[in-house]
């Protein structure tokens, strides 16, 4: 009796060790993408080694309510960035309505929002991006619409979020863009990149975001 006694706690150990690790595995922290600088700083007298990461840059843009978008406005927040135009008739609409379901996943979730920027500043003004957010039924407070000079957005995309915007007269809406959906942590580091374009892949984006949040 004792035997099988000894063979059952060690059995249950065994299956509670491979359980344990199975969580862990799930529990990885997710990566962190950018170029990344070791730094040696003095702290408390001592030296010490830090990593700085890539972080998305300083930014001020208008939402569809004519409100200022800075990056203040997701303090404390994760957030999904992604970069469209309204009148685009390629990858837009597929992205439009991957971004509805990640939408509808962070509704309960107060710390984490969408931000979609126009590539097409001239034509999609305050009034445009409004109606646009209307047509899609969605809230500001949850996902910012936001235009602003052309350059300063083409700006961000490339050398913040690697992301593409820019003119191309060859395609058919004159844009070229990114159909990537890009995860920002509450410390402006890109967490995740994601083809808003493959269903899939937004399942995965919207596993990642309750990962990330995991973290805090």
């Amino acid at each position: 009796m004792k035997s099988v006694l000894i063979f059952a706690i060690t059995s249950f150990l065994f299956i509670n060790s491979i359980t344990s690790c199975g969580d862990k595995k799930k529990e990885e922290k997710l990566p962190i993408f950018g170029y990344r600088e070791v730094v040696a700083k003095e702290l408390d007298g001592k030296k010490v080694v830090d990593t700085v990461y890539h972080t998305i840059a300083e930014f001020s843009f208008i939402d569809q309510d004519s409100a200022i978008v800075t990056n203040e406005t997701f303090s404390g927040k994760i957030y999904v960035a992604d970069f469209f135009f309204t009148s685009c008739r390629t990858i837009c609409p597929k992205m439009k309505t991957q971004l509805l379901r990640v939408y509808d996943s962070i509704q309960a979730l107060p710390d984490v929002a969408i931000l979609s920027h126009t590539i097409d500043p001239e034509h999609d003004d305050v009034a445009r991006l409004h109606d646009f957010a209307d047509r899609l039924g969605v809230k500001s407070d949850k996902w910012h619409f936001v235009t602003g000079e052309q350059d300063n957005i083409y700006d961000i995309a490339q050398t913040s979020y690697f992301a593409t915007a820019m003119i191309d007269k060859t395609e058919p809406d004159g844009f070229i863009h990114s159909g990537a959906f890009l995860l920002i942590d509450k410390q402006r580091r890109i967490r995740g990149k994601y083809d808003g374009t493959v269903e899939e892949d937004v399942n995965r984006l919207i596993n990642d975001i309750h990962r990330l949040r995991a973290e805090y």
